[in-house]
């Protein structure tokens, strides 16, 4: 289905805006949520990892006559950045019962096809986990340290007799920057620079997004337009289901479930944490269902939907009132984003329960001067939860950001905000993002260089 609105949205940009009745900054926009809300098969670092060796793999293939991942025997060296490190050492790799980026690297080679993009593992199964498997246990995946490179990078390095074949993604999961073969390199994208030939080189701050323009977009978008995002609703949904039927991980959304009567009440929040807890329990614990991602991140996609999603179903809330609900709080959340960093020592669940909070605000009514209120009452709750790697334990922390979501939107809707006196809050309230921003990003760079270190010492 995304692949056939991307070619949709593609057509929209060399037609006359006049005969597609789409002004040709809405197309910009839908564009940026193709761009940032697609499907993603486990944790999004070790899918970097696996994304990279696929295509180096692929590119070995056509360059040396007989090789075969099957049958060659071969090294895989790869190099991350400290962030794809730390993102990637605790979390399941789906369907392994493993963790870590080494198998992650392994299953890329042996079953990976780079085109699938974040959900290059899809057709990952039995025969194929063993290979991945017996190839780490034979010491044939090596992972290294990169250094003076940017926060989200990976190399991957294929080596068999007197070749060499490599890959390189940078800044974003599943941006690949360069390619090569023995002497051979192709340049796809200069590091460092912003390329703004084409959308897929735009960053998210090239799109000047406010919070003011989201919330006219949202409500005035032709809902056939922005359908493509119900999507979310059915990838995320299966695994929350999932994750409240099987024992995955903590087993968080499965336990508030469980002990509703006795502690958390049987009400729409315990509902939501308990849905939205339960879907990143079995992504994190290498369920092999795909999330629907935000930013590059499977639990911020599943954190942004999920508590708006909850609602819909308690409330028999509409597909278009849904759809609306949740390009809103997709696109705040990118927006925010979009000051962090993709990766950063701040939690993206942070960001992605705000963009929820907005969702719940608009979806109940709430007008564009609430949505600015549940804004700055989640900078001025949450700020400072640290990300200290992709793991199980993320389901708690995902917990905590929809339990504040909603309580930010109650309070909202009430007319009750975190003011201008409070901490880093703004009167604007796209200097409150800002804010954030740089507390995320330039403020803690030295909390995650420290919480890098405690975790490669462990």
């Amino acid at each position: 289905m995304l692949e056939r609105f991307l070619e949709a949205y593609d057509a929209v940009l060399v037609l006359d805006t006049e005969t597609t009745g789409i002004s040709c900054r809405k197309a910009e926009i839908i564009g940026l949520v193709h761009k940032e809300v697609k499907p993603a098969l486990g944790c999004t670092e070790p899918v970097a990892v696996a994304l990279a060796t696929a295509r180096a793999i692929e590119i070995m293939m056509s360059n040396v006559n007989g090789f075969s991942p099957a049958e060659s025997s071969f090294k895989i060296n790869v190099e991350v950045s400290g962030n794809i490190l730390k993102n990637g050492m605790g979390v399941g790799i789906p369907g392994t019962g493993m963790i870590g980026l080494r198998v992650a690297a392994a299953l890329g080679a042996v079953c990976g096809k780079s085109s699938y993009g974040l959900e290059v593992l899809k057709d990952l199964d039995k025969d194929s986990i063993s290979a991945a498997k017996k190839m780490v246990a034979e010491d044939g995946v090596c992972i290294s340290i990169a250094h003076d490179c940017p926060k989200l990078y990976v190399k991957a390095i294929i080596v068999i007799d007197n070749h060499k074949a490599w890959a390189v993604i940078e800044n974003e999961h599943d941006k690949f920057v360069e390619t090569g073969f023995d002497d051979k390199t192709e340049v796809l994208a200069k590091r460092g620079e912003s390329q703004c030939e084409s959308a897929d080189d735009k960053e998210t701050l090239d799109y000047h997004l406010t919070v003011k323009e989201i919330f006219e977009f949202a409500n005035t978008v032709d809902f056939h337009d922005i359908e493509f995002i119900l999507d979310d609703r059915k990838l995320n949904l299966a695994l929350a289901e999932e994750g409240l039927n099987g024992n995955y991980g903590l087993k968080v959304g499965k336990t508030i479930l469980s002990c509703k009567d006795e502690v958390f009440g049987d009400d729409f929040l315990s509902y939501a944490m308990a849905l939205t807890a339960a879907a990143s329990d079995a992504r994190m614990a290498g369920c092999t269902l795909p999330a629907m991602s935000n930013s590059g991140s499977g639990n911020q996609g599943i954190t942004v939907s999920m508590p708006i999603i909850a609602y819909a179903l308690k409330h028999n809330i509409s597909d278009e009132k849904l759809a609306r609900a949740l390009i809103m709080s997709n696109l705040i959340a990118i927006h925010i984003k979009g000051y962090l960093g993709r990766l950063s020592a701040l939690c993206g669940c942070v960001v992605a329960s705000t963009g929820s909070s907005c969702g719940l605000v608009w979806i109940k009514g709430g007008g564009y001067e609430e949505i600015c209120y549940a804004i700055k009452n989640m900078i001025g709750n949450i700020t400072g939860m640290v990300c200290d790697g992709a793991k199980v334990g993320c389901a708690m922390k995902v917990a905590s950001g929809v339990s504040s979501s909603i309580q930010s939107a109650v309070l909202a809707l009430q007319g009750i905000h975190a003011c201008e006196t409070d901490g880093i809050i703004d009167k604007d309230i796209e200097k409150t993002i800002a804010n954030l921003g740089s507390i995320g990003s330039t403020g803690m760079e030295l909390a995650d260089e420290l919480i890098q270190k405690i975790m490669v010492c462990k």
